[in-house]
């Protein structure tokens, strides 16, 4: 069984047909929320077409969500797909991560952070 299973109904802040939304409970910053498919599949490529198709959808309102109660400057949407990717529970689910001027110190490059070293580079290079 999978453990976002067990998440409290009352925890649920957003639902589709396909998706659950719930605050993270190791939050990268304020408002950090995870989109969780109700069916049990690996990972984006495990959803089908319709389930990614209403993805999208959910992650909008899941940004209107967090626009409505805070005000970030930007967003990271992230998906780990297998071990390698550093997916560590393996039922799908999205992070949608407001992100805010300073919260860090240079956010260039973004998500190529994920591999050490990759997420500085030169555009005129």
């Amino acid at each position: 069984m999978s453990i976002f299973l067990k998440i409290p109904k009352d925890e649920i802040i957003l639902e589709s047909d396909s998706f659950f939304v719930v605050k993270d409970k190791y939050p990268v910053s304020q408002n950090h929320l995870l989109i969780i498919s109700k069916r049990i599949v690996n990972d984006f490529f495990s959803l089908n077409e319709e389930e990614q198709k209403e993805l999208t959808d959910i992650i909008n309102k899941s940004k209107i969500y967090i626009e409505q109660i805070d005000y970030p400057d930007g967003f990271n949407i992230g998906m780990n797909c297998g071990e390698a990717a550093g997916q560590t529970i393996m039922h799908f689910h999205c992070h949608l991560i407001p992100r805010y001027i300073g919260d860090v110190d240079n956010p260039s490059g973004g998500v190529r952070h994920c591999i050490m070293g990759k997420g500085y580079y030169n555009l005129d290079s």
